[in-house]
């Protein structure tokens, strides 16, 4: 997305960013990165300011102690690094600690898949799409914790946990099932790109693909210029140094783990599934 030009151009993102940083300080002091970066997403999607927040992602990661080691401890060349995972491939080893155990098996495997997807985009689209809820249920129908369209889960899904049952509600049939309509999109992404079709990269052409349909991204010639489709892009990217293990999430955060509660169960016995399902994403 570009920033414009004018009055709505670099001007108002400076004021966006002094506003986020305001909002996002008390005492002189952040608020944990992971609230912080829901809030870049909003105004990324809100505003379209798209990478001009890459800085101030990596700089909130880095000063609120998501980097150098998770002692609050920031440099430049820290910051570099995040900025270079936002703007990458996403290829590179999973940082296991970012996610629940028993699901580093299926999203390194889903990420070994095909060479343009690796195993920190898989885990930071689940993040995303589920925020590692198994049991959801999307507004449009989209199940499980890759939330596939149950058309597109039965294309793509097979029993990879050997349960005897192919469901999306097994989270690692759906991550498999996920893994592979990835590498489908991304083949089809760069078949566009050879064919002068389409611009842009294999990656980022897929994640829009997943997102709003292969068929728009063909009709762009490229991610859509709409806020779906690139804020979504932007959204994936913007949890890469995360799950990359360089810009690390403070104690407790990792997703779907709750001390003395098993992963992608309800913390609250007395909860009903149906209201947990129904929030959405």
């Amino acid at each position: 997305m570009s920033a414009g030009t004018g009055e709505s151009g670099e001007g108002g993102t400076s004021t966006a960013v002094r506003n986020t940083i305001a909002a996002g300080t008390g005492c002189g002091c952040l608020l944990s990165p992971l609230a912080l970066l829901g809030t870049l997403v909003v105004i990324i999607i809100i505003g379209g300011f798209g990478v001009l927040l890459a800085p101030l992602i990596a700089l909130i990661l880095l000063f609120s102690g998501g980097g150098g080691g998770g002692d609050g401890s920031a440099g430049a060349d820290d910051a570099d690094e995040v900025i270079a995972v936002f703007n990458g491939d996403g290829s590179g080893e999973l940082d296991t600690s970012t996610v629940p155990e028993d699901l580093v098996d299926p999203i390194e495997e889903a990420g070994d898949l095909c060479g343009a997807i690796g195993p920190v985009v898989i885990a930071s689209q689940i993040e995303r799409e589920s925020g590692f809820n198994r049991e959801l249920v999307g507004e449009n129908g989209e199940e499980g914790i890759s939330q596939l369209p149950p058309a597109v889960f039965e294309k793509y899904g097979e029993d990879d946990d050997d349960n005897d049952e192919t469901s999306a509600f097994d989270a690692g049939d759906s991550i498999m099932a996920q893994g592979r309509q990835l590498c489908d999109l991304a083949g089809q992404a760069q078949r566009m790109i050879d064919a002068n079709e389409a611009t842009g990269s294999v990656l980022d052409l897929a994640l829009a693909g997943y997102h709003v349909g292969m068929d728009a991204v063909r009709a762009a010639q490229g991610v859509p210029q709409t806020n779906e489709a690139q804020g979504y892009v932007l959204a994936v990217r913007a949890q890469f140094a995360k799950y990359a293990g360089v810009a690390a999430p403070p104690p407790g955060a990792t997703p779907g783990v709750t001390p003395g509660v098993t992963p992608g169960t309800d913390p609250d016995p007395t909860a009903s599934p149906s209201a947990s399902a129904a929030s959405g994403t």
